[in-house]
């Protein structure tokens, strides 16, 4: 299959190529689903209302499971990653590192490669709802851009510094450092990157 028909019409998931450039300030859950929308018809996806797969916190805290519609979903290669919400979730999913590719069908660097991109912003649990409680694991709600804030991140080659679940997880590995710029996700092994579903 050549490069330039790698895209799939049927594509319904993906990486972002590329993350905001300004860490985890996405501009909130409006912001990164633009985001996921603008990349996607640039790749020639059309006719698809994208959502971040992204958790917020707080009074009207919204789960990330909750806004990526019922599946299934594929990627821009026609692998199937999952076929609902509960088998995205499940332990038998088929997001990895082969499978989890950007809107151009284009794998991400992961662990052993230069640089290591695989921290997924996600703000979520391994079940895909938010965090209660008053710590920050979203970077101020995708607003966070500077040295304060938090955000939780997963590993799309679901590989990490162990064997357990959460060096793993896909989308609850472990919380950011040094706050939520661009520099600080770098630090970890990310790029500020983040999955993108089509909800319809």
């Amino acid at each position: 299959m050549g490069g330039a028909q790698a895209q799939s019409a049927d594509t319904s998931f993906f990486v972002t190529s590329v993350g905001s450039g300004k860490g985890a300030d996405l501009g909130g859950l409006d912001g990164a689903d633009r985001h996921c929308q603008n990349l996607a018809e640039a790749a020639g996806i059309r006719g698809k209302m994208w959502r971040a797969y992204l958790s917020t916190q707080g009074a009207n805290a919204v789960n990330a499971k909750d806004r990526i519609g019922q599946g299934p979903w594929q990627n821009a290669k026609g692998a199937v990653i999952a076929k609902d919400v509960a088998d995205l979730h499940g332990a038998n999913n088929n997001l990895n590192k082969q499978t989890a590719l950007t809107e151009k069908g284009m794998p991400v660097k992961g662990r052993g490669d230069t640089p290591n991109e695989h921290d997924m912003l996600t703000g979520s649990q391994a079940d895909g709802t938010a965090f209660a409680g008053a710590e920050d694991r979203t970077c101020g709600n995708w607003t966070k851009s500077g040295a304060d804030g938090t955000v939780m991140l997963g590993h799309h080659d679901r590989t990490g510094l162990d064997e357990s679940p959460p060096a793993k997880s896909w989308n609850a590995s472990h919380p950011s450092r040094g706050g939520c710029s661009q520099d600080a996700l770098k630090s970890t092994g990310g790029a500020g990157l983040f999955y993108c579903f089509a909800a319809n």
